[in-house]
């Protein structure tokens, strides 16, 4: 079982017999909440919400992964696919984006990943939405961190993956709120983070 993060915490990504990650996986989960009123059900509601990875080095975006650029320049950092729905509150991943740790370029030092409303819904209308961090190989999920406190922005800087002092690599949940339909809106926000 994984640690439950909350905002600011880090959690270390070695193995737990020692060793580093080799391939990770950021899940990104949400649904829709539902609607309140005398037409809610009548009216079905999808919500579109988009995982992105942004690579730095130092300062700098080198590269990102995004609905419309699925696969870094590099081909460390892979999305597999945009939905455009959200789950059915199964728990399940609805977007990921795999990131080869042993692949990555030496001068990428932080992979931060931000979720947006690319349609404009506000976090209000989202409920059960989280972000967790899965060894690929295994399938063991390391760290959760619980995207709460809905309100009305449309997007956030969940977490960043980070090499720490010696070279290991380091989740650092981060949970900040802003506003942006893609991650070229959220960059002033990222940052504020590196």
């Amino acid at each position: 079982m994984g640690v439950t993060l909350t905002k600011g915490q880090q959690v270390s990504l070695e193995k737990s017999g020692g060793g580093a990650l080799d391939v990770v996986r950021m899940g990104l989960g949400w649904q829709a909440a539902p609607r309140k009123g005398f037409l809610a059900r009548l009216t079905a509601r999808e919500i579109d919400l988009d995982a992105s990875a942004v690579l730095f080095a130092g300062e700098d975006a080198v590269d990102v992964v995004f609905f419309q650029h699925l696969i870094s320049n590099d081909g460390s950092v892979r999305h597999t696919g945009d939905n455009v729905v959200g789950g059915a509150g199964q728990g399940g991943d609805d977007e990921a984006i795999l990131v080869d740790l042993q692949r990555l370029p030496a001068h990428v030092d932080q992979i931060v990943f931000t979720v947006n409303s690319f349609t404009g819904q506000t976090f209000a209308e989202v409920q059960n939405a989280f972000c967790r961090l899965i060894d690929e190989t295994t399938g063991q999920e390391l760290a959760r961190y619980t995207l709460s406190g809905g309100g009305a922005y449309t997007a956030q800087v969940m977490a960043k993956v980070h090499r720490a002092d010696g070279g290991t690599w380091q989740m650092s949940a981060i949970g900040e709120p802003a506003n942006g339909r893609t991650f070229q809106d959220l960059i002033p926000a990222i940052s504020a983070h590196l």
